[in-house]
């Protein structure tokens, strides 16, 4: 196949398979798509990975950071959301159900002129403390003031009563800055 002399910045490629562009936009990506392999070929790996995710997510195996429409995505494909939302310095009461097919944590945030935004996770497990986790450059939408956590359910199905704590940390030229701290408080259902 051969190469595009232009292609599709994998933003853009993304944001099409999302249905975020405007539509003067979007026409101009499909003539695109109709007249050059190279990027037919990534949109279609584009589509294997999203079918991929998707599967994982649905299974409850994979945790992951996502945008509002991927949690729109996933209710009209009838899946059973459990959601909570919380903003800074909050604690929320959490389980899930054996019948649910995942957990939407909403973080609320001041994102405003945020670039990169880092979490940081540590659980807490009968009082003893995991090594903390940490996620760089994850998505969010700084209009919104949100970030959308879906843990693997698989995982969270099986704990017993846990804490988990949540700092978002804004990663700036001039070193990191906390944005906010958050908790949950798991109980087995």
């Amino acid at each position: 196949m051969p190469m595009c002399s232009d292609p599709i910045e994998f933003e853009r490629l993304v944001a099409w398979w999302l249905g975020e562009l405007a539509g003067g936009e979007e026409e101009k990506l499909e003539e695109h798509f109709f007249a050059c392999a190279h990027c037919a070929g990534r949109l279609e790996w584009l589509a294997a990975l999203s079918s991929g995710v998707r599967a994982a997510v649905r299974a409850g195996v994979l945790g992951v950071v996502v945008s509002a429409p991927f949690v729109e995505a996933m209710k009209r494909a009838g899946m059973r959301l459990r959601e909570y939302r919380l903003g800074p310095g909050m604690t929320v009461n959490c389980t899930i159900r054996a019948d649910e097919d995942a957990v939407v944590s909403r973080i609320r945030a001041p994102l405003a002129g945020v670039k990169r935004l880092d979490a940081v996770r540590r659980v807490e497990v009968g009082g003893v403390e995991q090594p903390e986790v940490r996620l760089e450059d994850v998505p969010f939408d700084p209009a919104s003031g949100e970030v959308l956590f879906i843990p693997s359910a698989a995982w969270v199905k099986k704990m017993p009563a846990m804490r988990q704590h949540v700092r978002l940390l804004a990663v700036e030229e001039e070193g990191e800055r906390l944005v906010g701290e958050y908790t949950f408080a798991h109980t087995p259902s």
